[in-house]
């Protein structure tokens, strides 16, 4: 591994990570893909492990490592070749989790990240919307502030972890007549009160569960209120560069999957005589899609290693999911291509990969979305500031 990121901790708890996941991960996959759900039990493994709060404080059950800790888990959860699981898991530990590590009160602390780290319980960000998906700021669902109380009405849709964790992150907007600057932030228990939850049938990432989530009059404690009123957006906005920052980590990690998997069936498959990976059109190709997820990975690494020193990079993060996807994509197109027809077969890795991969350029703002946002900052020369503490 590279010595300028990873040291030999890294390197031994990447041994130990990857034995943990072939041991109690993998031989239940192929079951939850099925099912569309994942075990409860693989949850509270995860937390005793100590994987669920690998970056998060001690004083609640976190071990407070750097974020390269966090690279080598979201690396190791590409190679299990079921993205579903991967996504439930940081969505869990990196969406749900960093909303209430950064913005919630010491009791929330207490009452939801202590057990969230320690796999007690599960939770979701709910932000997207059926008119509402990259454009965060057209969000529709409300919060109204009644007494000691505050009502939601509304719903979410495509939340991973939406139908079975126990609590919520949701947006709403306490002031809509405000636009982006009347949204705010909401820890919400799964069993409140007007509440309901539908599972969406997905192309890919079958082993979690997508939801979409109604609000009907549910009524929470004011103190449920993370962050100030009316910051919800540019809170939103901040944790946006670490989310991108993981998904193009996933993407350069299930490309470098892919292109390994590739290679080892290119040297033992024959063809008029001879191994394919000496036929000089694939050989071509091989070189070509490592080339460009050698690039990926440099490049997010580096972004790592920034986000760790704690700079603000919501550009190269946006930069990183962009261009890592799409590598990704195009790299597992190519390798399922060499696999010829098995490559067709869910007998093997390479048909579920694709699937699930098609979601990077989409889940999380999509390419579009991505674009428009790099545009405003180069050519409009539009900066952002965090709204917390990086």
């Amino acid at each position: 591994m590279d010595k300028r990121y990873f040291s030999e901790e890294h390197n031994l708890f990447r041994e130990s990570l990857r034995s943990f996941l072939k041991k109690e991960v993998v031989p239940h996959v192929d079951k939850w893909e099925k099912e569309g759900a994942i075990e409860r039990f693989i949850w509270k493994k995860f937390g005793d492990m100590g994987y669920l709060g690998l970056t998060y404080p001690v004083k609640y059950g976190g071990l407070e490592l750097d974020l390269f800790y966090m690279v080598i888990l979201l690396e190791e959860l590409q190679r299990i070749n079921s993205l579903g699981f991967a996504a439930a898991i940081w969505a869990h530990m990196y969406l749900a989790m960093t909303h209430l590590n950064k913005e919630g009160d010491e009791r929330i602390k207490e009452e939801y990240l202590a057990p969230s780290i320690a796999g007690d319980k599960i939770g979701c960000l709910c932000i997207s919307e059926p008119f509402a998906g990259s454009d965060v700021s057209g969000m529709r669902t409300t919060a109204t502030k009644e007494g000691d109380f505050y009502i939601i009405n509304g719903s979410k849709t495509f939340i991973t972890n939406g139908v079975l964790s126990d609590y919520l992150v949701v947006t709403a907007k306490t002031a809509p007549k405000l636009g982006n600057k009347g949204i705010s932030i909401f820890v919400v228990d799964r069993d409140a009160a007007g509440v309901s939850a539908v599972k969406l049938d997905k192309l890919g990432w079958r082993a979690s569960d997508t939801g979409e989530i109604a609000f009907d009059n549910v009524r929470i404690p004011a103190e449920n209120l993370m962050g100030e009123e009316g910051k919800g957006f540019p809170y939103i906005m901040q944790h946006f560069a670490l989310e991108r920052l993981i998904m193009g980590v996933n993407a350069h990690a299930r490309a470098e999957y892919a292109l390994e998997y590739a290679m080892d069936y290119m040297s033992e498959r024959t063809a008029f005589g001879k191994q394919i990976n000496q036929y000089q059109a694939l050989r071509h190709k091989i070189a070509e899609r490592t080339a460009e997820m050698t690039m990926c990975r440099e490049f997010n690494y580096s972004v790592a290693q920034r986000l760790n020193n704690g700079e603000y990079v919501v550009k190269e993060a946006t930069m990183s999911k962009l261009l890592s996807t799409k590598m990704a994509d195009e790299t597992i197109y190519d390798c399922l291509q060499m696999l010829g027809g098995y490559g067709f077969m869910e007998d093997y890795p390479l048909a579920r990969l694709f699937r699930d991969s098609r979601c990077g350029p989409i889940g999380g703002g999509t390419s579009e979305i991505l674009k428009e946002i790099l545009s405003k900052i180069i050519i409009d020369k539009k900066s952002y500031t965090p709204a917390v503490k990086v």
